[in-house]
């Protein structure tokens, strides 16, 4: 059985897509997937003897295209949609010439501390800053984040700053609230694969940071990324942080293969967090080096004024001085392939 996707033209109808689907089965075939919203489309799957007879359906009107692929993900697949998807976020674009950079603490602990932050990395070449409050750890008996409470302090930075704000989600229950005051939802590891939040997701238009599951192969983390794009919303960022492998020198394990592979196969702009990745500050310049060599549009880098007395993550943060010098140290990177800072 091969595959197909039949790419129809946005203004299709009830009528045009029954039609459709007649004739689909005339020929013995089967519907896979289909998919109405900004990207209309149809996959099927044929017999290698019937192969011809896909052609028939190029002369439909409401047929945009007919391209095969043996993908199982179709809205951020580069054989049917060959191009780097760039999202406009305000002022700010990912996936472009330019290397986004993501920094700020793992948690917002006090107005004082993200707003010392904030201010020191502002004029370093930030383009969002992250500041998590709602923390989903891995003991119930760490710091959970500040929460409502946290959400009050990033309202005040996004009203002094021009940095995007990026902020994670951990329910669809959120979603409203949390929109005042972020500009991308971040979806952790832990709920890579939480469909229900997935589906929430992309019946709203704000862009999603969708972070790689730390047990996911590549194909589960772009399948996750189609509940949010078969939604509707097609502003969606993928970030590598990393997976779990055998090794336990270092946290989890970059992995620069798979950043790779997604440029090659997937349009959408992909991040590398190189502070979970690695759970080290001594790596992270390195390894930041690396993932930008490999084709990432961007890192993502926790920083704080004092990572000794961090609530979460101190021991994988920079401090002010070594981000400044993580930012120089990776623009010759940044230049070496044919992009800027």
């Amino acid at each position: 059985m091969i595959l197909f996707v039949l790419l129809l033209f946005k203004k299709i109808n009830k009528i045009q897509i029954d039609i459709l689907k007649s004739k689909i089965v005339l020929i013995n075939s089967i519907i896979i997937a289909e998919n109405y919203f900004n990207n209309p489309f149809l996959q099927i799957k044929i017999s290698k003897k019937k192969c011809d007879l896909i052609r028939k359906f190029q002369v439909l009107s409401f047929v945009s295209s007919i391209v095969y692929t043996d993908k199982k993900f179709i809205l951020s697949n580069k054989d049917i949609f060959p191009i780097n998807y760039k999202i406009k976020i305000g002022h700010h674009t990912v996936g472009g010439n330019k290397i986004s950079i993501f920094a700020g603490p793992c948690s917002v602990e006090s107005e004082k501390q993200l707003l010392l932050i904030s201010n020191q990395i502002f004029n370093r070449g930030v383009d969002f800053l992250r500041g998590g409050i709602f923390k989903p750890r891995t003991s119930p008996y760490s710091f959970q984040g500040l929460q409502i409470k946290g959400l009050k302090i990033l309202k005040k930075i996004k009203q002094q700053f021009s940095f995007g704000i990026i902020t994670e989600i951990m329910s669809e229950n959120d979603i409203d609230y949390l929109s005042k005051c972020c500009d991308i939802f971040q979806v952790g590891t832990r709920n890579a694969q939480n469909y229900s939040l997935l589906k929430a997701l992309g019946k709203q238009k704000k862009t999603v940071f969708l972070k790689r599951g730390f047990g996911c192969t590549l194909i589960e983390f772009l399948l996750s990324a189609e509940y949010i794009l078969s939604g509707g919303n097609s502003n969606v960022i993928l970030c590598e942080r990393g997976i779990r492998t055998f090794e336990t020198a270092t946290r989890f394990t970059l992995d620069i293969n798979g950043i790779v592979w997604l440029k090659n196969y997937c349009k959408l702009p992909v991040i590398a967090d190189v502070s979970h990745s690695t759970g080290n500050f001594l790596m992270i310049e390195n390894v930041a080096k690396g993932a930008i060599a490999a084709g990432a549009d961007g890192i993502m880098v926790e920083v704080h004024n004092n990572p000794k007395i961090s609530k979460s993550d101190g021991i994988q943060s920079l401090t002010i001085k070594k981000f400044s010098s993580l930012m120089e140290a990776i623009r010759p990177v940044a230049i070496s392939v044919n992009r800027k800072i």
